[in-house]
C-alpha cells in the first residue's frame, strides 16, 4: 500500500508534469488518456486515442458471457476488439477458451497486442473489416460477441466534449439512417460462422432495444433476450443460432 507522504516536497520535474495534467483536464481530455492506462474487468490496460476507453457497462457484458459460458471449452470472436478489453478479460477467466479478437484499426490492434502481453493472455488479435466479412477467411465460432458503434450522429449533442474530442469516431457513430448496420452486418456473419446451437452477445443502443431483438428474430436467431443494465437501460441483447 502506497503511503500518502504528506510531508514530501514535490520537485520542479514532478511540479511540471502535475502542471500538464491539469491544463489537459481542463481541455477535457479523459485521464485515461493522459495516464495512459486504464483498469477493466481487474486488468491493466494501456489505452490511447486509437482505442475507446472501456466502460463499466461492458464490464456487465463480459460478466454475462462468463457465467453462462463457464462450464465450457469454446471458441470465441470478439468483433471490434478495439484495446482487447472484452477478449482478454473473457480468456483471464475462461483460461481453457480459445479467443481471437478482431477489428478494422491496425493502431487498434497494436495497443490489443500490447495489452494481451501485459496480461500475459493468449488472445489472437487480427485485422478486417467485418462490413466486408466476405472478402475474409473465417473459422467457425461457439460465441461471437461485439461492443461495436451504435451511436447515432444526433445522439452527438448529448455526448461530452471528453468523448466527441478525444475518443475514436469511427468506433462510436453510426448514421441516423441505418443505426442498426453493425447488427444486421454481425448477424449475417454470425448466421454462417456460428457454429450450431452457437451464442451471440451484442451491447446494443439504450433506444434500440425492440428493433435490436426484431433484427435478431428476423434472422432466425431464437431465446432472443434484451437486457439492462445496472441503471436499468437496455443495453445488452443475447441470441442462440438454432438449427431445427
Amino acid at each position: 500500500m502506497q503511503q500518502i507522504r504528506k510531508d514530501e516536497k514535490i520537485g520542479s520535474a514532478e511540479s511540471i508534469k502535475i502542471q500538464s495534467i491539469v491544463v489537459r483536464l481542463k481541455q477535457h481530455e479523459p485521464i485515461q488518456y493522459i495516464l495512459g492506462e486504464t483498469y477493466f474487468f481487474g486488468l491493466q490496460l494501456k489505452v490511447t486515442p486509437a482505442v475507446l476507453i472501456p466502460r463499466p457497462e461492458t464490464e456487465e457484458l463480459v460478466d454475462l458471457i462468463i457465467r453462462e459460458n463457464s462450464d465450457r471449452n469454446f471458441t470465441v470472436l470478439d468483433i471490434g476488439t478495439g484495446s482487447g478489453c472484452i477478449a482478454l478479460a473473457l480468456k483471464s477467466r475462461l483460461t481453457n477458451a480459445s479467443i481471437s479478437g478482431v477489428d478494422i484499426s491496425g493502431k487498434a490492434l497494436e495497443i490489443a497486442r500490447k495489452n494481451s502481453e501485459i496480461n500475459g493472455l493468449d488472445v489472437h488479435f487480427f485485422q478486417a473489416d467485418i462490413l466486408n466479412w466476405t472478402k475474409f477467411d473465417w473459422p467457425l465460432f461457439d460465441v461471437i460477441v461485439s461492443n461495436p458503434p451504435y451511436v447515432t450522429e444526433s445522439e452527438k449533442k448529448q455526448m461530452h466534449k471528453n468523448v466527441l474530442d478525444f475518443e475514436p469516431w469511427n468506433a462510436l457513430f453510426v448514421d441516423d439512417t441505418d443505426p442498426l448496420l453493425f447488427y444486421r452486418t454481425i448477424a449475417q456473419f454470425a448466421l454462417e460462422k456460428l457454429n450450431p446451437n452457437g451464442k451471440i452477445y451484442f451491447e446494443i443502443n439504450e433506444n434500440f432495444g425492440p428493433e435490436t431483438k426484431n433484427l435478431l428474430a428476423g434472422f432466425g436467431f431464437t431465446k432472443i433476450e434484451i437486457m439492462t443494465d445496472i441503471h436499468g437501460k437496455n443495453r445488452f441483447a443475447k441470441a442462440i443460432r438454432s438449427i431445427l
